[in-house]
């Protein structure tokens, strides 16, 4: 559970934030909590449309826009094509082996079960949240869990800057003794290792690991939000929190990670779930 409040976004004065209260997954999605949405796809599921809304806020009517452009869609019908229908889709060469070297997801069981599953795009991860009973969390809310709030976290775990180790998070390959150089799969670790670097609310690699898929685009220059009103765009999203490959810079709470188009599904990428609360 994430307790609501108010906070400054990005740690910047200039826009204050209203955040109701939520619940974040405490860990990243992995490659076997994912091997199972694989299965439940390649069954026939797709996300009914309008589903994923923040359905706890505005009497179901999920999230505001900001600028006056309503609330959120939740799924839509367009999508569904974004999401591979059999088993063969998925097992085919582009589905989720976006870099052989740094793939962690396997066509059968295996030992990366417990990494993040990573060369995931923003439909795919919109979808899985569905399936598992929640929603993407927006930037605000992201943003908000990984700040502690009105705590204003420099990083997730407080002020301490991460030394060249994995002591706090998982960043600049220094996991599987890179030294700043990503050799491969040895460099990403198993989803929640690093256990000093938990979050004001318990959430674990909220810094680290894998970059993670935000439901929207929050425009850093868009007025005070109420109930994270967001700038959605069914284009453009947020990736979050650093990767095993990032600087100490990225990792820090003010760090967007960048705004990306809907497919974009680099090897940096995952994802976590919300829920209401």
């Amino acid at each position: 559970m994430v307790e609501g409040g108010k906070f400054d976004r990005k740690n910047d004065l200039q826009y204050p934030a209203e955040v109701s209260n939520f619940r974040l997954d405490k860990y990243e999605v992995t490659v076997g909590r994912f091997r199972t949405f694989v299965a439940a796809t390649s069954g026939g599921w797709l996300p009914s449309s309008g589903s994923g809304k923040h359905a706890h806020v505005n009497d179901g009517k999920g999230l505001i826009a900001s600028g006056g452009g309503g609330f959120e869609t939740g799924w839509q019908s367009a999508w569904n094509t974004e999401v591979p229908a059999t088993k063969a889709d998925w097992n085919a060469v582009d589905a989720l082996a976006c870099s052989e070297a740094y793939k962690t997801w396997t066509l059968t069981k295996g030992t990366n079960e417990s990494l993040p599953i990573n060369c995931v795009d923003w439909p795919v991860a919109y979808a899985f949240c569905i399936w598992d009973g929640g929603f993407l969390p927006s930037a605000t809310e992201r943003d908000y869990a990984a700040s502690g709030g009105k705590e204003q976290r420099l990083y997730p775990w407080g002020s301490d800057t991460p030394g060249m180790n994995t002591a706090l998070a998982v960043y600049d390959c220094y996991f599987g003794g890179g030294a700043g150089s990503c050799t491969g799969l040895a460099n990403i670790a198993p989803a929640g290792s690093v256990q000093a670097g938990a979050g004001r609310w318990g959430q674990l690699d909220l810094a680290g690991n894998v970059f993670e898929w935000t439901l929207d685009w929050n425009s850093p220059g868009s007025a005070e939000c109420v109930d994270c009103a967001i700038l959605t765009e069914s284009t453009n999203h947020v990736r979050v929190g650093g990767s095993f490959a990032s600087a100490t810079s990225w990792l820090q709470n003010f760090s967007t990670g960048g705004v990306y188009t809907i497919t974009p599904k680099p090897y940096e990428y995952g994802f976590r779930c919300a829920r209401t609360p």
